[in-house]
């Protein structure tokens, strides 16, 4: 009996770098979460809720990243769609608000306590996070990639 072997398809590199940084945004949403109930001391019943979403999405999320880095197509246009769509809306809606409503971000800037910077570059890190995975999930040898699988 002879056995054909199957040589195992090596993950592009675009890949596991999607992979890792959608895993970098998906933490710094747990980190925002965290500064958010230290800065804004919540009663139990007031953090359920966010900290419920913040559980629900993360365990949501980790097996789709997982099946992204084992090459399931859906997964990337889940990821793209999820987190790449309402989860950058979820990201911006805020800032460009404040920003609409004639606030100056200088001032707040020259302002701003240790919480406040913090939370403004984990903000920044989810960000680049999240693009940086949009565009190395569709980077021509990830692309091939999935065409192929």
């Amino acid at each position: 009996m002879t056995q054909t072997l199957v040589a195992p398809q090596v993950v592009p590199v675009a890949v596991r770098r999607a992979a890792a940084l959608w895993f970098v945004a998906v933490g710094a949403g747990v980190v925002e979460t965290v500064l958010g109930m230290i800065e804004h001391q919540p009663t139990f019943a007031e953090a359920v809720v966010p900290v419920g979403v913040r559980i629900a999405v993360t365990a949501i999320l980790v097996p789709i990243i997982l099946a992204l880095h084992r090459g399931r197509g859906w997964a990337r246009i889940a990821l793209a769609l999820l987190l790449g769509v309402l989860g950058m809306l979820s990201l911006v809606v805020e800032p460009i608000s404040w920003l609409a409503e004639g606030n100056d971000p200088i001032a707040a800037f020259a302002g701003a306590d240790a919480g406040f910077l913090v939370f403004a570059a984990v903000r920044a890190l989810h960000i680049v996070a999240v693009v940086g995975a949009l565009a190395l999930m569709f980077a021509p040898g990830a692309n091939a990639w999935f065409r192929r699988r």
